[in-house]
């Protein structure tokens, strides 16, 4: 019989990373697929994009709230708590004999938590990797510890994963299964990209994405308002995404959108969809912010990417990428370099350090064929010493 799989998927960002691995799952012979849809997919602010999940024509087997009152902390923390009971009412219906979760949203966390009474095994995407500035840090290590495979992008972090004690066997390197879906999307043109945008994108492109640094919400609002001073001292066309449904998101996204309104020539979307995205990584002329994006997906492309701040601090990176602090003059001349020739053409070649893109089918592999029963459930814990 068919092992039935259930696939999480909380926010447009892990739901990018999980397509190919959707399709993969799709067309394994021994495989039945679910779509968990949870957090900012369900939410209007952030662009319901559980309407591009239905588009894509995904079997969608639960829909679970976690999105708390407000952004934040302790309604953050409540949306924990209501995704923990979500997950387990909706796992106990759909009875998946093993599921899939990505990263270090804390949504994922609730999912796993669920999951743990009801003895259903684990596989975990992104283990291992660092960002010491957020509380993506413990959640993603947590998740580890609750999950009984492992699926790592980079050699680097599936050492780590050993090092925390768990057992060789269930570790498995793949690579990011969200760069499979590069070498499948269809080229749009610059023209339609623009059309679609409602800027002519013209040189240079900026694509922007910032996230809170969750282990300091305080400061949400003061950060963002130096990257808005830096990129009103810079010229060209100005994409913005939204950021993610963490704590504090609220400060920047009315610090964004306020920007959006006064600086020519600069959009905010909530969702550019997959399409959209990869045509933009593929056109931008350079990255700015601190989304995981630019150390993950943006080699792939070659394309710069001015980091900014604490929130990825400890993650692996190629040589795209360019570290500044907050004040806005380090933001401006992070910029300014990046868009010099000589950078980019120091890219060309770049190989990526999260895989090859063709990371789906090898994971797809281990789903499908991993023997289910004590062996798996039951954990052991190397001992280190």
């Amino acid at each position: 019989m068919a092992r039935t799989i259930g696939v999480v998927t909380v926010a447009r960002s892990d739901y990018g990373h999980l397509v190919p691995l959707l399709e993969a799952l799709r067309d394994h012979p021994a495989v039945a697929l679910q779509v968990y849809v949870a957090g900012a997919h369900l939410s209007p602010r952030f662009g319901r994009t559980v309407e591009a999940i239905e588009a894509d024509g995904w079997p969608i087997t639960d829909r679970i709230e976690t999105t708390g009152a407000s952004d934040a902390p302790a309604d953050v923390a409540a949306g924990v708590g209501a995704g923990v009971v979500g997950f387990a009412r909706a796992f106990a219906r759909g009875r998946p004999d093993l599921i899939v979760l990505l990263g270090d949203r804390v949504e994922m966390l609730a999912a796993a938590v669920a999951a743990l009474p009801l003895a259903i095994p684990v596989a975990h995407l992104h283990g291992g990797e660092v960002t010491e500035g957020a509380i993506d840090e413990q959640a993603r290590h947590a998740l580890t510890k609750l999950s009984h495979l492992h699926l790592p992008a980079a050699e680097v972090y599936a050492r780590r994963i050993r090092q925390m004690g768990e057992e060789p066997w269930r570790v498995h390197c793949a690579g990011a299964p969200g760069l499979d879906r590069f070498a499948r999307l269809a080229a749009m043109p610059r023209a339609e990209l623009a059309r679609r945008i409602g800027l002519p994108l013209r040189r240079p492109t900026l694509l922007v994405t910032f996230h809170p640094a969750t282990l300091e919400p305080g400061e949400a609002g003061a950060n963002c308002e130096e990257l808005a001073a830096a990129l009103e001292m810079v010229d060209g066309d100005v994409v913005i995404t939204y950021p993610g449904a963490d704590a504090a998101h609220g400060a920047v996204i009315r610090r964004l959108e306020a920007l959006a309104a006064t600086r020519p020539d600069t959009r905010m979307i909530p969702a550019l969809g997959e399409d959209g995205y990869g045509a933009l990584l593929r056109e931008a002329d350079v990255m700015v912010g601190n989304s995981s994006s630019g150390l993950i997906e943006a080699p792939s492309f070659g394309l710069p990417v001015v980091n900014v701040g604490i929130r990825q601090q400890g993650r692996l990176r190629a040589a795209n990428v360019i570290d500044v602090g907050y004040p806005r003059e380090e933001i401006v001349a992070g910029i300014r370099r990046a868009l010099t020739p000589g950078f980019r053409e120091s890219l060309r070649g770049l190989v990526n350090p999260y895989g090859d893109g063709h990371a789906a089918p090898r994971i797809a592999q281990v789903l499908g064929s991993v023997e289910l029963g004590p062996r798996l459930i039951r954990k052991h814990f190397v001992d280190l010493a």
